[in-house]
């Protein structure tokens, strides 16, 4: 639900381009302030990761994901109530960069909190397998939200569009948000957050000072900044940009375009769940480390085949870009969480993965439409991601080994009780 909020955006950001920018300027340029906005929700995501983690950490997870799914909801919701240029003129992009403003500060504590509630409530074993079904969400966010701008774009006539059509996805959000908040309402809290809450009781303190995580688990956070930088930088780029790219450089019919990105999708979510189990039994590091080593060596022909190829070759070069981003799909749920103990998981994660988001991820349209204007070349993304499959190969380099063992500071976890016999034989 919130991300078929969060990712509408992209998917019809040539239209909001010509509602909410004046027809006297170019359409690439139309596009750069379009994708500005899109970049300003991710310039308020360090700051929603700084106040909603530590906050996390102190009155818990679930309270704090229930008031993130209902502020993406009123920022999508306020998206689709905004006038058009034409009718309030330079008032219309400032609301809009409001609204994404909005949106960015909610989803700053949206996924490290997501990831934290699935991670803690995992059994050791399957933790891969349980922290795919967020991607698996998160991807049919996108395909609901792609497969509602396409049918629009394939059915509603261009001038109905521009008039109140654009509207209808953003206002879909209001209802949508009253189902997530109720469903996270009805959440409990995680077993691990409990008894941190309890020890830390117990002690007469609530959690462990801010500073702390800079100052003790630095070297942690800048192995989950890079990786979050290859995992976001090619997760921007393949399921926000590409279908601005297909249609704006390669001049793709705009529906066939959509209608390629979310097959690549679909397929994806249809495999992602083995690639989970997949990182439980071989580790999480081969297989995100494959990823970055197929960006580094694979961008470069595989942006060849969307380039030069017809639709089929296009599907082609899409699906292997989306194969390699499964690499990341998969195991990152898992990963990330690990990096960090308990007391600090919430917030160290929440602050880390939003500077990488906002500094590099987010970006990514932006970057690559502005490189492209200045330079004419077409290409840039292919280079921009070898870059991100170098920094992530790093980042992975010097991450350690989590799957099959406990979160930092948690005790074992199992789901069935052969696996508890199991661990009490082996531990005695």
């Amino acid at each position: 639900m919130e991300w078929f909020d969060f990712g509408v955006y992209a998917y019809i950001a040539d239209t909001i381009a010509e509602v909410f920018f004046p027809a006297s300027v170019s359409p690439g340029v139309r596009l750069i302030g379009t994708f500005g906005a899109f970049t300003a929700a991710f310039l308020m995501r360090p700051l929603g990761g700084l106040v909603f983690g530590p906050l996390g950490d102190r009155i818990g997870r679930q309270k704090v994901l229930a008031v993130t799914m209902i502020m993406m909801a009123i920022g999508t919701l306020c998206i689709g109530l905004i006038p058009s240029y034409a009718t309030i003129g330079v008032w219309s992009p400032v609301l809009l960069v409001l609204a994404r403003m909005v949106q960015g500060f909610s989803t700053g504590g949206e996924y490290g909190g997501a990831t934290t509630f699935i991670a803690e409530y995992s059994p050791d074993k399957r933790r891969g397998f349980m922290g795919s079904w967020l991607e698996f969400g998160t991807l049919s966010g996108y395909v609901l939200g792609a497969s509602v701008v396409t049918g629009m774009k394939a059915w509603v006539p261009h001038e109905t569009l521009l008039d109140w059509g654009w509207r209808v996805p953003f206002l879909v959000a209001g209802p949508l948000g009253v189902i997530g908040l109720y469903m996270r309402l009805k959440l409990e809290e995680t077993p691990a957050f409990q008894k941190h809450a309890e020890e830390a009781e117990k002690r007469g303190r609530s959690g462990e000072p801010f500073w702390k995580m800079f100052t003790e688990y630095w070297p942690a956070l800048l192995v989950c900044v890079g990786l979050v930088l290859v995992f976001n930088v090619t997760d921007y780029m393949l399921l926000s940009y590409m279908p601005t790219y297909l249609s704006e450089q390669l001049h793709l019919d705009a529906t066939h375009g959509l209608l390629l990105i979310i097959v690549v999708m679909v397929v994806m979510m249809l495999i992602i769940m083995v690639g989970g189990r997949i990182t439980d039994h071989v580790g999480r590091k081969p297989v995100m480390m494959a990823g970055c080593l197929g960006f580094l060596v694979l961008s470069w022909p595989l942006m060849l085949l969307v380039h030069d190829g017809g639709l089929v070759l296009t599907f082609l070069g899409l699906m292997g870009l989306g194969l390699l981003l499964l690499c990341f799909e998969v195991s990152m749920p898992a990963a990330l969480p690990a990096l960090f103990p308990t007391a600090i998981r919430y917030g160290a994660l929440s602050i880390a993965f939003n500077i990488s988001v906002s500094l590099f991820g987010g970006t990514t349209p932006l970057v690559m439409q502005s490189l492209i204007s200045a330079t004419g070349h077409d290409f840039w993304p292919a280079w921009y991601l070898m870059a991100a499959g170098a920094i992530g190969a790093v980042a992975v380099y010097f991450s350690r080994e989590t799957a099959n063992k406990p979160l930092w500071g948690s005790g074992p976890a199992v789901s069935t009780e052969a696996e508890a016999r199991e661990l009490v034989r082996d531990s005695g």
